[in-house]
């Protein structure tokens, strides 16, 4: 699995473009791991919106990968303005060793929603946001400390240790036609491994729905 930062180009209209339509920009992404006449290969990468930007406000695209990306076919019309040197996540996270009780730095754009009568529904309070991430978490083989919180006013209860910020509403048009709307929400935070394999397998298959348009990739960095 491997880790890959590009920078887009603000100039190229190819890239505004996608930058307004997830569908879009996934499409593009495909053209690192397959040829525009073929498939996009199924479940092989997941990807990021930066909410940070370059000097120059060009916006930056976190991947997270199977198998190497090859730039070269959307490199040529101007549409990246810089790739950074791949991270072998395997190696760099010790996946084969990963052991429970391990502590990372997280972040994730995801869709916090529940279904009902047949309908994704987004979550829009606070309160519910945490709580959907808390079961996502458990399904997903790690925990999320709990911090107090309160006042002399209210009684003291215990929440996640997580920021929630730059809520969206995306829209993208897929290749039908169809408009699609899904609501996201950026969590920021830390978490500790409960169960190593479940928790490898959230890092490659990501948490939640979305995915296509950008969402569900749970990007880690170790706490010392």
């Amino acid at each position: 699995m491997y880790l890959s930062r590009i920078q887009l180009n603000p100039r190229s209209k190819q890239a505004r473009r996608d930058l307004s339509d997830p569908y879009q920009m996934h499409s593009s992404l495909c053209r690192a791991f397959s040829p525009p006449e073929n498939p996009c290969p199924r479940s092989e990468f997941l990807w990021r919106l930066e909410p940070e930007t370059g000097p120059d406000q060009s916006p930056y695209i976190l991947m997270q990968s199977r198998s190497l990306p090859d730039w070269s076919a959307v490199s040529s019309n101007g549409w990246l303005l810089k790739q950074d040197p791949p991270i072998d996540l395997k190696q760099r996270l010790k996946l084969d060793s990963l052991e429970p009780g391990g502590k990372f730095r997280f972040r994730l754009r995801a869709n916090p929603s529940i279904k009902r009568n047949g309908k994704r529904i987004g979550l829009f309070r606070r309160e519910e946001q945490e709580a959907w991430l808390m079961r996502m978490a458990k399904l997903h083989g790690f925990s999320l400390p709990l911090i107090p919180c309160g006042d002399f006013y209210q009684q003291t209860m215990e929440k996640p240790a997580v920021s929630v910020a730059q809520e969206q509403m995306l829209t993208g048009k897929q290749h039908k036609g169809n408009v699609i709307r899904v609501y996201s929400a950026l969590f920021d935070g830390v978490l500790m491994v409960r169960e190593p394999s479940l928790f490898t397998a959230a890092l490659q298959n990501g948490v939640g729905h979305g995915k296509v348009m950008g969402l569900g990739m749970l990007s880690v960095i170790p706490v010392p």
